[in-house]
């Protein structure tokens, strides 16, 4: 039986397996344990990963990648339009109203939806970790980050179904990491003895999630989580696009904007600019050559100037760190560790605004790109009855607090109640028990709109028709 755990970034995947009594990132065909999160459609083929990624140039319009955010939103949602523009391939509205992505493939045009897209993606994750285990994977973990809705979830475990694969639990991001960096401590409090507090920040290209997790030995239990889903290393490269963009229209009289295989480049050049100013802080270049019109382009930018373009998106660091102790009700001083994970933790000002915040210095024990994929592959091995893995067990948060709300033809009026407070154990049962002999319809939701990353607010709709005389 294969244990395996699948990290599904926004940006990278990554694949961890357990063999060898141990937890192993496994490395994909060109030899590198990250596999680009891009799928390209040709006219005889389909590319996924690091040779899809190598398409994205000459094959832009049928290229797909930054998808992972459309899982479960209507076409119509505000998200999905906005996000529309900054695209260079084109979204479509599927029959059902949900969001679809629309390319020429096999010499004809196609809608997929976003779980047929993910289940692409999951089915090479798959064959990664089969050439890597030499034989078949069906069992696995796949992560998510923690502000995901209920039909978000339901969309990624669709995607699973689509990829031929079991997949046992979905785990958030936050969660995973806690787990890769909780089971190998060999010094955690006794459970009797007051419980150790570390912090997880994860900074990643799409999203900044942060949750406070008590250990003790055996044990973890996540108190809180906050995030941001618009800060991450998306928002700064889309500054630097930006940026480049008026400067050239300036300096060469170019409209980047339209011309797409001309923006593609200048997204990949800004991300590269930004990875260097993560570790240098003289002006560096950006040069392309053959831009656009045969032009040759070329800018320079230094961190200081980043920092100050950026000086927005940057002051929201420190909400989801406050939110985080207020929720656990803890102070600063009750906080063990800080521990950073994630591509756009390099950062040096985010990275200098957490610490400041904690006044502490930041621990990075864990593989800021791979704990994620670690942490599922532990989950799974614990879940799975094939692995031994010593007694450990996990208690998750519920992101969102959760109501009911009921109406039925003996009650005026709508009544409703709160079941699951935001922070709540998770995973956790309760039993309600209506008695009614009259029509009744009962209705799942969340209570607080404002906290959720997208419109959704619905979990369920039951209705019970009129009974029929016997």
């Amino acid at each position: 039986m294969s244990v395996v755990g699948f990290d599904l970034g926004f940006q990278s995947c990554y694949v961890a397996v357990a063999r060898a009594g141990g937890i192993e990132t496994v490395a994909n065909e060109y030899s590198d344990r990250c596999t680009p999160s891009v799928i390209s459609f040709g006219p005889r083929n389909r590319s996924i990963g690091a040779a899809a990624k190598s398409q994205v140039v000459t094959n832009c319009r049928n290229t797909v990648q930054a998808f992972k955010r459309f899982h479960s939103r209507a076409f119509s949602d505000p998200y999905v339009q906005s996000a529309k523009s900054n695209l260079v391939y084109d979204l479509a509205e599927m029959p059902s109203g949900a969001t679809g992505i629309k390319v020429m493939y096999m010499e004809e045009e196609r809608v997929f939806s976003i779980e047929q897209v993910t289940g692409m993606l999951l089915s090479k994750l798959k064959e990664t970790a089969e050439s890597a285990l030499k034989k078949p994977v069906a069992d696995c973990v796949i992560s998510v980050p923690s502000y995901f809705t209920d039909s978000d979830r339901r969309s990624v475990m669709d995607a699973a179904q689509i990829a031929g694969l079991n997949c046992l639990r979905l785990m958030n991001e936050t969660t995973a990491v806690s787990l890769a960096y909780g089971i190998y401590k060999q010094d955690l409090p006794a459970p009797e003895e007051k419980p150790r507090n570390v912090v997880f920040v994860d900074v990643g290209h799409s999203g900044y999630q942060v949750s406070v997790c008590a250990f003790n030995k055996g044990k973890l239990k996540i108190l809180a989580t906050a995030f941001d889903a618009e800060l991450g290393g998306k928002a700064l490269d889309e500054i630097l696009v930006n940026h480049f963009c008026e400067e050239f229209g300036k300096k060469y009289k170019l409209d980047v904007k339209s011309k797409p295989r001309a923006l593609v480049r200048l997204h990949q050049e800004c991300e590269k600019l930004k990875k260097l100013m993560s570790a240098n802080s003289s002006d560096l270049p950006l040069n392309i050559e053959c831009f656009m019109n045969d032009i040759d382009v070329s800018g320079k930018l230094n961190r200081g100037q980043f920092e100050e373009m950026c000086a927005g998106h940057l002051a929201k660091v420190e909400g989801p760190l406050r939110s985080v102790m207020e929720q656990a009700k803890l102070k600063k001083e009750d906080i063990y560790a800080v521990e950073i994970v994630g591509g756009a933790s390099r950062i040096p000002s985010i990275k200098e605004r957490i610490s400041r915040f904690f006044g502490k210095e930041l621990s990075t024990t864990l593989n800021a790109d791979e704990a994620v994929a670690r942490g599922c592959a532990l989950q799974c091995a614990i879940l799975s009855p094939a692995f031994k893995v010593r007694e450990f067990s996990i208690t998750d948060v519920v992101p969102y607090s959760i109501s009911l709300k009921w109406n039925s033809a003996a009650e005026e009026g709508l009544s409703d109640c709160e079941v699951f407070q935001k922070n709540h154990a998770a995973p956790f049962s309760k039993v309600l028990t209506f008695f009614r002999k009259e029509p009744f319809t009962l209705e799942g939701y969340y209570s607080n709109p404002k906290e959720l990353s997208e419109p959704t607010q619905t979990l369920l709709h039951f209705m019970r028709p009129p009974q029929r005389e016997p």
